[in-house]
């Protein structure tokens, strides 16, 4: 090994263990109260663990317990970072090379088939539909997924399967993202995996949902609101627009690197976002319960309105 090697690998040691150093700086100091629009479900909500089909867990191990945290929070969207490095894939943002033992089937595949068994063949008790792990593969998408297909053979029987025209449901959907192998996916008759698809790109898709069930974008490449004031009408339209054509082809939408606030929440739940992405896992719950307390809220009023009032609603 080189002097320069040494310098190079001691360089990046040292950003990592900052840049770590800063994310749970940020993450341990947010705020998990609620906002003053979910105050009023706190309380009644605390104790049940309500699977949250709109929650997105960015970057998940960051948190404190990878997984768990979000699985704790009704999380059905989970994501995390990985390298290839050697036989092993290495979970992390930048450097891997200081992250060995913190892998893709320590942190999460083997502990979710051990929770599925653990709990008789759910993630969370009664949930039929899967939960979703995006990977986000780093670096040489194609040579990493050629690798990652005997990873994920050995967990086949939780997985999610395309085979021979046919999708097969099971308790975890793996969706790979970052540099996304297009090329090792779309001639297989049989596989374990599907890719998150560019949102900015949905109009020209070639892909069915049975390659790309999601379509994701960053939201600052689209959109300029950071939730003050109302959403520009022009930006409005414009999402609704690419959301529209997603769900013309059956596709989930999610926008990440969105504000989090939950004024910007409602605003891309309004327009028919599928997925809200977000670091905060609790106050990204809160805010979910107490909007589903309160739909379910303004239903009830509505079924229980006089004749006259539901006629003139009309």
């Amino acid at each position: 090994m080189t002097i320069q090697t040494v310098i190079i690998r001691f360089i990046g040691f040292v950003l990592s263990i900052l840049l770590f150093s800063c994310q749970q700086i940020a993450v341990q100091g947010q705020d998990s109260s609620p906002g003053p629009v979910a105050q009023a479900a706190v309380k009644t909500n605390a104790n049940a663990l309500v699977p949250l089909s709109q929650a997105y867990a960015h970057n998940d191990y960051w948190h404190k317990r990878p997984l768990f945290d979000a699985l704790d929070n009704g999380y059905t969207y989970i994501e995390v970072d990985i390298f290839k490095v050697g036989d092993e894939f290495v979970v992390a943002h930048l450097f891997p090379f200081f992250r060995q033992g913190k892998t893709l089937e320590s942190l999460y595949l083997r502990p979710i088939y051990e929770h599925i068994v653990k709990n008789r063949g759910y993630i969370y008790p009664g949930y039929e539909e899967p939960v979703t792990l995006m990977i986000d593969i780093k670096l040489s998408g194609e040579n990493t997924y050629r690798a990652l297909k005997r990873l994920l053979k050995k967990y086949e029987s939780i997985l999610t399967s395309y085979e021979n025209g046919q999708l097969i449901k099971k308790q975890v959907t793996i969706v790979l993202s970052g540099s996304k192998p297009f090329s090792g996916i779309r001639g297989e008759q049989k596989r374990l995996a599907f890719i998150d698809e560019d949102l900015k790109k949905i109009e020209t898709s070639k892909f069915t949902i049975n390659t790309c069930p999601i379509a994701s974008s960053n939201y600052r490449s689209l959109f300029n609101w950071n939730g003050d004031g109302e959403m520009p009408t022009e930006e409005k339209k414009k999402l609704l627009d690419y959301v529209n054509k997603a769900h013309e082809q059956g596709k989930k939408v999610r926008l990440w690197a969105s504000p989090e606030k939950e004024k910007v929440w409602a605003a891309l739940l309004e327009c028919g976002v599928d997925l809200i992405n977000t670091d905060e896992l609790v106050s990204l719950k809160t805010f979910l319960l107490n909007k589903a307390k309160f739909d379910k809220m303004a239903v009830v009023s509505i079924d229980h309105a006089s004749p006259a009032i539901l006629a003139n609603r009309k």
